[in-house]
């Protein structure tokens, strides 16, 4: 590397943490050649469920220059999320409605993306080149990326696992002209060993090998993409889940190294997104569930499908004192929400699951 590059790459990387990434990382545009040909095989077996915008964008998506042809680099950015405290502590809490970790705080998409863009403006300044940049909502292979720049590897459960941020990190990348030494030759070697435990704690089973996510039968994808009703064979392992699913994620021994203090404080978790009542969420209107989700990544999925999520929840609470809400839902506008709350009320006749009513 000359010297004037490896001090650009000092400088940027220097830049990064001084816009609040914790890892940062550079890797050729062709760094990751596999990654189309899994993607591609992965949406044959239509393990991507709903998500139709997956195949519609699959020739952008495969490979960086497929969205771009004139991307020389990637520069693979992290930002840690990492909880204080554990995020599986609420399943013995019925009553309440577990919300993803990532999703307590405020919205990922803008915090990112305001700290790439901030750091795209100094690069051009610095070097004047061309340059996108892009979180989670375009066709970018973000995780095989950011493992071919050195940022962690991805792990069992197909997410991305660093070795200081565990699997707490939320990823951008910003693609460019230049030509920038990558980190390695060769990407991150994966460090899980034997483990399988983020594959054992899938609580429907939606791993049908390492590696390999099943979309359809992941609650992350049923509580936040999968927009008819829930099918029956899943609603009770969703459990209190209202929004999304930690285990694979939480129970990963890396996260030992994982600390808090690293988090970026815009993704320090909301008191009421911490812990919500279900009783609350079931009582939600669309102006209600609009005042409570501003600013959160939660608010996209709309009132109805929260609403549909916290039926589920109620249903597997065991908890009398929501027939009345209940009651309410099942005339509700909508059809998906109204045969859920049909669903929670026969569980909640069953004398076995009434355990919680006073």
């Amino acid at each position: 590397m000359s010297q004037g590059k490896s001090k650009l790459r000092e400088k940027l990387e220097e830049k990064a943490r001084e816009f609040g990434f914790c890892a940062f990382g550079i890797a050729r545009a062709d760094a990751a050649p596999k990654s189309g040909e899994r993607l591609r095989q992965w949406l044959a077996e239509g393990a991507h469920g709903d998500m139709i915008w997956m195949e519609e964008t699959v020739d952008r998506r495969a490979s960086p220059a497929g969205l771009w042809p004139e991307v020389r680099s990637v520069i693979s950015l992290g930002m840690s999320y990492a909880p204080a405290i554990d995020p599986l502590a609420l399943a013995a809490a019925p009553e309440i409605g577990r919300i993803s970790v990532y999703a307590q705080g405020a919205d990922y998409h803008d915090v990112v993306k305001k700290a790439l863009k901030a750091l795209a403006r100094w690069l051009v300044a610095e070097a004047d080149c061309d340059l996108k940049v892009f979180v989670d909502t375009a066709p970018v292979m973000e995780k095989p990326l950011a493992e071919a720049a050195g940022l962690g590897w991805q792990g069992k459960h197909s997410n991305l696992v660093s070795r200081s941020d565990g699997s707490w990190l939320f990823l951008g990348a910003i693609y460019t002209t230049l030509e920038l030494a990558p980190e390695a030759a060769t990407p991150h070697k994966v460090h899980c060993g034997s483990c399988t435990a983020c594959l054992d704690a899938c609580p429907t089973n939606a791993f049908p090998e390492p590696f390999r996510l099943d979309a359809r039968r992941c609650i992350s994808y049923l509580t936040i993409e999968h927009k008819g009703p829930i099918p029956l064979e899943f609603r009770e392992a969703i459990g209190n889940r209202v929004y999304g699913c930690d285990d694979c994620l939480a129970v990963c021994p890396w996260n030992r190294f994982a600390d808090s203090a690293r988090r970026n404080r815009a993704f320090i978790p909301r008191a009421e997104l911490a812990a919500p009542a279900l009783a609350d969420l079931l009582a939600l209107d669309d102006a209600g569930f609009r005042q409570v989700f501003s600013g959160s990544p939660i608010k996209r999925i709309g009132r109805n499908r929260m609403v549909r999520n916290a039926a589920i929840a109620a249903g597997n609470s065991g908890r009398g004192e929501l027939v009345p809400v209940l009651d309410r839902l099942t005339e509700d506008e909508d059809p998906v929400v109204a045969e859920a709350a049909r669903w929670a009320l026969a569980k909640l006749a069953s004398p076995s699951l009434r355990n919680g009513e006073a």
